[in-house]
């Protein structure tokens, strides 16, 4: 596979359509994310539900447009990527351990579909390193593409690498991405996620234990 690092290429999350790739119903989903309920329709049209990942005993970690309009307290937002810490009781028992991955690696998705609110998975790659740029990320906010499914619903999901350690978490999807040099479309239906070595720092800062680290 043909490795990318896309600087400064640029992806616009999805504002319309379903879903990229495929995505299928599964069980090991619930062991992995929790359902987000929001109280009205966000600018990424997800209706109202979202996608979070229990991080600690007293917190769970989403993107940050679900957050906003969830019904669960928001501790803190990234300063320039969608995402957020949520209040929320977990069972200690099924915490993730977070690794970075890299272009190139597999991964699963996990997360809940707006249109069924059931768990859904999604398997694929990661392709290639992109910036997004909208209300929600801002520079020097980076994401990692890959052609792994996404539906709307799963935005605040999971991005697990093949030793089951969280790599990221989910943002959106795009139907393209261009490079801002040229325009040239360089990736077309990818999701998008916010890789662990992005937010890590922002994580330890603001929760009061360090999450565990994969091997």
């Amino acid at each position: 596979m043909r490795k990318l690092f896309l600087w400064p290429a640029f992806a616009a999350l999805a504002l319309s359509g379903c879903s990229v790739g495929h995505t299928e119903y599964s069980r090991t989903a619930m062991q992995h994310v929790d359902l987000s309920f929001t109280g009205i329709p966000t600018v990424l049209g997800l209706g109202t539900l979202g996608s979070s990942i229990p991080i600690t005993p007293e917190y769970s970690l989403t993107a940050a447009h679900v957050a906003k309009f969830a019904v669960q307290r928001v501790k803190a937002y990234h300063p320039y990527c969608d995402l957020a810490i949520i209040y929320h009781k977990n069972d200690a028992t099924t915490l993730a351990k977070f690794r970075s991955g890299a272009i190139g690696d597999p991964v699963k998705m996990y997360g809940y579909s707006f249109i069924s609110a059931m768990p859904v998975e999604s398997s694929g790659s990661n392709l290639a390193r992109t910036a997004i740029r909208n209300s929600w990320n801002k520079k020097p906010c980076m994401a990692m593409a890959s052609n792994a499914g996404v539906v709307k619903g799963m935005s605040g999901g999971a991005v697990y690498n093949a030793d089951n350690t969280l790599g990221g978490v989910i943002v959106g999807f795009s139907d393209e991405i261009k490079s801002s040099s040229s325009g040239r479309v360089i990736l077309k239906d990818v999701s998008l996620y916010i890789p662990y070595s992005d937010f890590k720092n922002w994580l330890k800062q603001n929760i009061e234990q360090t999450p565990q680290s994969g091997a």
